[in-house]
Formats: structure tokens, sequence, C-alpha cells
């Protein structure tokens, strides 16, 4: 049996907005969702004041105000660049890492003493810390699910330091600590199945524990029977050392203002087909097929409501970013209507399969398959550096009037020239 290691950024979005505007540390700092809508990142400040997440900013605004709470739009492009430093950072002190999300990971700890690990994760979290100012706290257990529940008791819990593991507590210790948790703190245990469990006199971590695996399984399934035995140390949820290519990639956003016509709508998709294709060709893969959906707001019913959708198959498998636009163009024409409000558009990339194994065609030419390989690699690579939607389709439009609200967005510290932090000496 080998400890595991969750390791998870703090606050990440808030910690984040900090890292390049130090003024902001102690302050309540709010995230708002796409268009500013709601709340989807919070401060310790802002949680201790009450705030849920997913809360609508326009209900907030007033008590932000009063509280001095410094808000934000989304800057995903700032996000994404920190995690990915991040990751790099934590993939020196383990062979064996899964990145589960954009801000968390798991490391594999095989081959560690474990009288060591708690001293070598306050050592990762002081190298995260310095390389990139963002606050990590470790979990350290003999299974995923215990490293989650563990890392959770290291943020809560102050007299940890960020670390808590749980090979160092004896039987007892572990009991007394399980019996104080809510079971709704256990990874996989959403709140339909909290609700049962509490109704079957279940409430606590411990209680779940000491359930038979066999009757939570009649109960409710396989994956919480899993759950069970992952509490009790036994190994049911393996660590992923290479991340599993998706089986659909989407790119969908609501627009800033409602959209009525077809010009604004096709730049809107050619957009969201670049930025899905990007990942497509990330991971390695081709699309098959494509589809494409337009949604009015289904939240003013006293609008005409239309949310058409309609998947086109390819010619052959692709990952040119060309391709995929023109048949999403299409693909739009054939569903579009006048006369209605359209508050989102999005395209899907289906079919996926390694693009090692596209299957192969009698159309096939090799010679317009290398020009586009290599046309896509440079457009990546650029983008990559200069930043994002450096070089773009035409069809992306140029003023796109049709972006959504970010008015209180920082700039993007790390991935535009414009926006790096200018320093000078006196």
């Amino acid at each position: 049996m080998a400890p595991v290691a969750l390791v998870d950024c703090n606050n990440f979005y808030a910690s984040c907005e900090r890292v390049f505007n130090p003024r902001l540390e102690g302050q309540p700092i709010i995230v708002l969702s796409n268009n500013d809508g709601c709340v989807i990142a919070r401060s310790n400040e802002v949680k201790a004041l009450g705030i849920p997440m997913g809360e609508p900013w326009f209900r907030i605004e007033k008590l932000a105000k009063r509280h001095g709470i410094v808000v934000f739009s989304s800057n995903y492009a700032l996000y994404g660049d920190l995690s990915a430093r991040v990751m790099g950072i934590l993939g020196r002190f383990s062979p064996r890492q899964e990145i589960y999300s954009i801000d968390e990971c798991f490391l594999g700890l095989d081959g560690f003493n474990p009288c060591d690990l708690r001293a070598y994760a306050q050592k990762i979290r002081q190298v995260v810390k310095q390389g990139t100012g963002i606050p990590v706290s470790i979990g350290i257990a003999a299974t995923k699910t215990l490293a989650k529940l563990a890392n959770h008791v290291a943020k809560k819990r102050v007299q940890f330091e960020g670390v808590c593991d749980f090979w160092q507590f004896n039987c007892a210790e572990l009991d007394a600590l399980f019996s104080a948790l809510p079971v709704s703190e256990v990874w996989g245990i959403g709140r339909r199945i909290t609700r049962r469990l509490e109704a079957m006199g279940i409430t606590t971590v411990q209680d779940l524990k000491s359930a038979d695996p066999r009757w939570i399984r009649q109960q409710f399934s396989v994956t919480v029977e899993r759950t069970v035995s992952e509490l009790n140390g036994t190994v049911c949820i393996e660590l992923e050392d290479h991340a599993t290519p998706k089986q659909q990639i989407i790119s969908s956003r609501s627009f800033g203002t409602p959209v009525t016509g077809l010009q604004d709508l096709s730049e809107a998709v050619c957009s969201y087909t670049t930025r899905a294709a990007e990942k497509l060709r990330h991971q390695g893969s081709v699309a098959g097929s494509i589809g494409v959906f337009l949604e009015t707001n289904p939240f003013k019913p006293d609008e005409p409501q239309y949310h058409p959708s309609l998947l086109i198959p390819l010619v052959a498998p692709t990952d040119d970013t060309r391709l995929l636009a023109q048949a999403a163009l299409k693909g739009l024409e054939r569903i579009f209507k006048p006369g209605f409000l359209y508050k989102k558009a999005g395209i899907l990339l289906m079919s996926l399969c390694p693009r090692s194994e596209k299957p192969q065609s009698l159309f096939d030419n090799p010679l317009v398959e290398s020009r586009s390989a290599k046309l896509m690699q440079i457009m990546d690579q650029i983008n990559r550096t200069m930043g994002p939607d450096t070089l773009k389709l035409a069809g992306s439009g140029l003023q796109q009037p049709w972006r959504m609200r970010r008015s209180r967005k920082s700039p993007n510290y790390t991935t535009c020239w414009a926006d790096l932090p200018t320093v000078i000496a006196n």
C-alpha cells in the first residue's frame, strides 16, 4: 500500500488575482462567472461573510460595496497559465502525477519514507508558493478518497499548517476525527446521496466507513461501495498517470448582449470552433463530426424561444480549424432563424479518435494533410507564444461586439505582452 497525496490550490482564482497585486492580501475577493453573472470563487474573507457560491452578482452588489469586497471578472487565461506553472512544479516531486482539475492534482508517493512525508509536503508547499505565489494545501493517505478528505482537514484546521497526513494517525485518532466530519465531506458523496444516507442514520464519515459495503451497494451503487472501501484503506480508484483523452470537446459562451444577426453568430461560432480545435490538437485527436447549437434566454419566457441544434458528419476526421469552422458555419446557416434574441451559441466536436488511428480513405491526399498539419502547428505555436487569437481566422471577426462582458477583468499578466507588469526603479 503506497501513500498518495492530493495537492489543492487554496481559493485558486482569488489567489491568482493576488499574485500580481500583493495589496489584495487579506482583502475579501470575489470572482464572477461569464458576463459577470454570479459568484464562482471567493476568498476566505468572503466566505466568512456568508456569501454562497453561485450567488447572482446583482443580489450582493450593495453588500460587496459595504464590506469593501474587491470584485473581478473571470480571467481564464491567467488562471490557466498559473495552473500550468503550479502543475509543472508539482510534477518534479513525483514521477506519478494525475492532474485532476485546474487547481488539484494527485501525486503518487510510492517508495517514499512514510515518516518523512509531512516534511516533504511542507517542502512542496514552500517551492510552489515561491515559484508561483499560489498557496496550496496537501492531504496524504492510503487512497485517493482518503487523500481528498485529508486535504479538507488540512484546509479547515490551522493546527495542521496546510498538511494533513493520515499515515501519522492511529486507528483511534482517525475514528475520532471521522466522527466529527459530516458525511457530505466525502469525495463523491453529493447532496442527493447525503440526504439518503442521513435518512438512514449515516451522518458522519465514520458512519459511512463502518457501513457494510455490500449493503451500501444494494442501496446505492458500486461507486458508493468503492467509496466505503477506500475509506477503509482499500485502493479502488487507481492513480491515472496519463490524462484520458476527452471523448467530446465543447466550446460555448453566453453573449454579452443578445444577438440577432447571422453575421455576429457566424463570428461567434467560428471563434468557438477555433478554441475547440486547439484543444483537439493538444490532446492529439481528430474529430469525425461537429455539432452546432443556438439558445435564446430560457429565463425570459415572455420572449420567443428557440433552441436548435444540428450534428454535421465530416467527410474525413480532421483537426484542421479551417475545415471544422467551414462545417460549423454550414450547420449554423441551416438552423438559424431571424426574429429571435439569441443568448448563447456553441459547438461540439464528436466522434473523436487519436490522430495516429485516423481511418484511411481513398480520398486522402498526403501532401494536403501534411501542409494542413504544418499550418496548424505554426498557428498554435504563435498563439501560445504571443497570446490567444494573435493568429486567427478572419471569420472570427475583429470587433466582436457579441463577446461576453468582463468589465472587471484583471490584465493577462503572463500571456499578453501588453499586459506585462511594469516596474519602475526610483
